[in-house]
């Protein structure tokens, strides 16, 4: 094992606990709306996509702050990497203080808008108008993670974000169970979690933000961010496009089967996180070294964490192919959705080794500043898998393994472009 290869799993145990805590809040809900309905478990499904438009498409406000502000302490100007942090802090609440009231006013047009029966609905609207609360607190969360990844501080975040997960669990099952609240009780206890993590990440940053000679929102500081944002909103607005379209066959096709794509699409926003604990290093550490202005040091850390992440991949790939069978019956007693949901975690198994190539790529792209082409290329990714959507809607007999079959395809692709472009930037 090389010194990189060491700093990589490092940096990649912290990170792995806290990627994988973060989507706990959805597996949590998964498993204890599951136990309300079918009806309520496939409204969590419609809600749960809507919310990942918003939570996905303002990662840049973790992405583009982890890369400025690790650039700027290997170039060694800390006052200017806290700089980059005050701006993140800014331009979170920009975003997520408009966001709230959108999501909350429209929650019934935009959650009508996957075509589920009206009962689903109804589910979809309560978790969604109340999910909204927590919006602007999340994304807080979201730059402040970024500020701590920059300085490769992996630690604090896994163990907030932790605490947060576990009240979220425990209030739930006393809102969902004792007082029985049943779908409200779940949002509600999400969002108390949420409003807790952004608290104790600002106590936390108020040191390392000292250093910040601009404290004000700053149009030059935040255009920068701004910027890489439009690109990776072009990404993220691609992918969820691709999620979401899936999540729309399922409801056409029928219940159970919505019911199923939500239990499946849980695990695989889990284990995709789970695969970014590599990635995460690995743009942490390639944008030090570009500040640094060391390429050669750069690439190779590219190639170490795309090894690691494989290899992971791998593992992961046969124990959820094993696993498969069992998986679903902690998310569900309908024999329906039990059976759709273990079609869909055999093809979820096979997604993850490709997976693990796109998501250690992304890493290093992002790292490496390469906003632009994340974008573009995502919308290709896009159109490539938009006819398999359409067949599965005009053969819905394909059901859950059409749908997952072309998020398989989708992938593959990803990986390939992805492996491609890598080696182009940083050999430049």
């Amino acid at each position: 094992m090389t010194p990189v290869d060491r700093r990589i799993i490092a940096l990649a145990l912290p990170a792995l606990g806290s990627l994988a805590v973060e989507p706990v809040y959805i597996l949590v809900d998964t498993a204890i709306v599951g136990r309300l309905g079918t009806e309520q478990l496939a409204g969590l499904a419609i809600a749960a996509t809507v919310l990942s438009f918003v939570f996905a498409g303002a990662n840049f406000l973790t992405y583009g702050t982890t890369e400025r502000v690790a650039r700027r302490l290997g170039a060694g100007d800390p006052a200017a990497a806290a700089n980059v942090g005050v701006q993140a802090m800014w331009l979170s609440l920009m975003f997520g203080l408009p966001a709230a009231p959108v999501l909350f006013f429209g929650a019934r047009w935009l959650t009508g808008l996957f075509g589920a029966s009206n009962q689903v609905i109804d589910h979809a609207q309560t978790y969604l108008s109340i999910s909204a609360i927590g919006v602007p607190f999340f994304l807080v969360t979201l730059a402040a993670q970024g500020v701590l990844r920059g300085a490769s501080n992996y630690m604090t975040p896994l163990w907030v974000l932790l605490g947060a997960n576990l009240a979220n669990l425990l209030i739930e099952l006393v809102f969902v169970f004792v007082f029985d609240l049943g779908v409200a009780g779940s949002a509600w206890s999400t969002v108390i979690a949420q409003v807790g993590a952004a608290l104790a990440f600002l106590w936390i940053l108020r040191p390392r933000l000292r250093a910040a000679l601009i404290r004000l929102p700053d149009r030059a500081g935040i255009a920068p961010l701004m910027s890489a944002g439009r690109h990776l909103l072009l990404r993220v607005g691609s992918m969820l496009a691709v999620f979401a379209g899936s999540t729309a066959v399922a409801a056409r096709i029928d219940e159970p089967t919505l019911a199923a794509h939500q239990v499946v699409m849980s695990l695989f926003i889990f284990l995709a996180l789970t695969l970014d604990a590599l990635a995460v290093p690995a743009q942490t550490i390639v944008a030090e070294e570009l500040g640094k202005q060391d390429v050669a040091t750069a690439a190779n850390v590219a190639r170490r964490a795309a090894r690691l992440s494989l290899v992971t991949g791998i593992v992961l790939c046969i124990t959820i192919a094993a696993l498969a069978p069992v998986l679903p019956h902690i998310f569900s007693d309908d024999a329906a959705v039990i059976s759709r949901a273990t079609t869909g975690t055999w093809w979820l198994a096979v997604i993850l080794v490709p997976g693990a190539v796109a998501f250690a790529h992304d890493g290093i792209l992002i790292g490496a500043g390469d906003y632009r082409f994340l974008g573009r290329a995502a919308f290709g990714y896009l159109i490539v898998v938009l006819p398999i959507g359409v067949l599965t809607l005009l053969f819905p007999q394909l059901g859950i393994a059409g749908i997952w079959g072309g998020l398989l395809v989708w992938m593959l692709v990803r990986a390939v472009v992805n492996d491609r472009r890598t080696l182009h930037i940083l050999a430049a």
